[in-house]
């Protein structure tokens, strides 16, 4: 227990901050009074820290290694500046943040720290969308940029997001940088932060790289100027004003607004998570879409990401669009547009299997990636990229990562063409699966509050996988653990040609998995989609496989 204390009591002497000086302290007392509760809590508080991975960190706000705060993002940003000089002469880095709680004072300790480094620091001058950033890191050309953002996780969560720029291309790290830059923070951990020096000389920017990003975005709309009627909503978080300016730029209409959730909040007081996924996030949009007889609605994540749709079906009920359906729709009307012939699609291994398909139509490469825009912000000569988790990059000159506002332009700009013929989004997805079929898509997630849960369940479908999933016999079963991918993915393909992905989440606490069938029409691809759901369901509660609660 005095060992413990005694680190506790280093952290607790080195944190800078009010709120966490206070109830890591609080917590120190109680456990030299006896109080169990507060020994446990400060165990499990510094029983490890935050791991420093290709999404860089991400966790709950509270104090000590397992939490984000000052004394963990200061040893980051410390651990990043070291990287950052031994690997170019001249380092700079570019800093944003979103609306969560304390992004703002992340950013500036990071801004300070990198300045004291001697490294050329550049910070957004206020909340802005991560495609912002991301489009700083190539603007001004920087070895890096780092985003202050939890995305779309729960309110009490933040995160830190790194990029490379340069030769790099300006996406996110992915091995073995992510590696080197955790053996720096580890070092930097050994003393206090009180002692790494920092600096006020680093450069606030002005609106000028805010007003770039607007006007590259505006220019992918190129359709006549057509009047179209629908909701959006920013989740709470950072869109709103950069999206609005761009629609103004692009001649695109301005839409009707979720004014509740229109501006950054960071206690999210609307949803219960800020993702556009999660059942009930959209409520209030559908509300308002119905209010105004919109004709789609559009909405954002937090940090601008990502995009979600949703259109009214045949009848008037509002149906949310997979990832897929959004991102096939996409990559059709990219690939429909696309002058270089030589371009190429890319998406996820945990993506749609229909963009192969699009890409073999119209003579165009493709790519299959491991999960996350990291690696599909690589794929050289890419036109299009996206993954089902609403992510989509049209753009690839301009950002290297998803981008849920150009997304929204090129969606709007899309849907005005339609118009102009008569035709709505809906009818646009009937002609789709007219010419490529039915694929449909959904996702069985089990979320847990003890990690090695996850370990076990993957454990156990990797070491006795399935050899039927309902009535349909497994043809093949692919562990990429054991592939030159070596990832923690196992696929496996029925005899009907169905697919199960399953891979444990990189930013939650879950186990996630994705399931793709292809009908003849929709409703067939819906039935046989409903009747796999059933049967993994029916096969993870199973006492082999844990008796998930599924």
């Amino acid at each position: 227990m005095k060992e413990l204390l005694d680190i506790a009591q280093n952290w607790l002497n080195q944190d800078p901050d009010k709120e966490t000086y206070s109830e890591l302290e609080t917590l120190i007392n109680q456990a030299k009074a006896g109080d169990e509760k507060s020994l446990l809590d400060l165990q499990s508080r510094f029983s490890d820290r935050l791991q420093f991975g290709t999404a860089g960190l991400r966790g709950p706000l509270q104090a000590g290694p397992m939490g984000m705060n000052r004394v963990l993002v200061s040893q980051a940003a410390a651990g990043l500046a070291k990287y950052l000089k031994d690997y170019d002469k001249e380092p700079s880095i570019v800093i944003g943040y979103d609306g969560r709680k304390n992004s703002d004072i992340f950013a500036r300790d990071t801004a300070e720290i990198m300045a004291g480094a001697g490294i050329k620091a550049y910070l957004l001058p206020r909340k802005l969308p991560t495609p912002v950033l991301a489009y700083a890191v190539n603007h001004f050309d920087t070895t890096a940029g780092v985003m202050v953002t939890a995305s779309h996780n729960p309110p009490e969560d933040n995160g830190y997001k790194v990029y490379l720029g340069k030769e790099n291309g300006g996406g996110q790290i992915v091995s073995p940088a992510d590696k080197d830059i955790a053996k720096l923070i580890d070092q930097v951990a050994l003393g206090s932060i009180s002692d790494l020096p920092r600096s006020q000389n680093f450069e606030v920017l002005n609106d000028e790289v805010v007003n770039a990003y607007i006007e590259k975005t505006a220019a992918l709309a190129k359709e006549p100027k057509i009047d179209i009627s629908y909701v959006y909503t920013a989740m709470h978080g950072v869109g709103y004003e950069v999206l609005s300016k761009t629609l103004e730029k692009a001649g695109l209409p301005q839409p009707h607004i979720v004014k509740e959730q229109a501006y950054p909040d960071s206690s999210f007081p609307t949803v219960n998570f800020p993702n556009p996924e999660e059942k009930g996030a959209l409520d209030l949009a559908i509300k308002l879409a119905k209010e105004k007889n919109a004709e789609l609605i559009i909405a954002n994540d937090p940090d601008a990401d990502r995009l979600a749709v949703a259109i009214p079906d045949r009848v008037g009920e509002w149906k949310i669009l997979h990832g897929n359906t959004v991102g096939c729709v996409l990559g059709w009307h990219l690939a429909q547009q696309a002058k270089n012939k030589n371009g190429v699609l890319a998406c996820s291994l945990v993506s749609s299997p229909a963009l192969a398909k699009i890409a073999q139509k119209y003579e165009l490469g493709f790519e299959e990636t491991l999960t996350g825009f990291k690696y599909i912000g690589k794929v050289k000569g890419l036109l299009f990229g996206f993954e089902e988790a609403l992510g989509y990059l049209v753009d690839p000159d301009k950002v290297r990562d998803k981008d849920g506002i150009s997304a929204a332009v090129v969606l709007l700009d899309l849907v005005r063409h339609l118009k102009s013929e008569n035709k709505t989004l809906l009818d646009y997805i009937d002609d789709f699966i007219e010419e490529f079929g039915a694929y449909v898509s959904g996702q069985v997630s089990i979320r847990v509050t003890d990690l090695s849960k996850i370990t076990q369940l993957m454990e156990a479908l990797r070491n006795n996988p399935p050899s039927h999933i309902g009535e349909r016999k497994v043809a093949e079963f692919i562990d990429h653990q054991k592939t030159e991918r070596k990832n923690n993915i196992l696929i496996f393909t029925l005899e009907n040609g169905s697919r199960l992905i399953a891979r444990p989440s990189g930013t939650e606490p879950k186990i996630k998995f994705y399931l793709d069938v292809r009908g003849e029409s929709l409703e067939n691809a819906q039935q046989l989609l409903t009747q796999f759901e059933e049967d993994l369901k029916t096969l993870l509660r199973k006492e082999e496989y844990g008796n998930q609660p599924c």
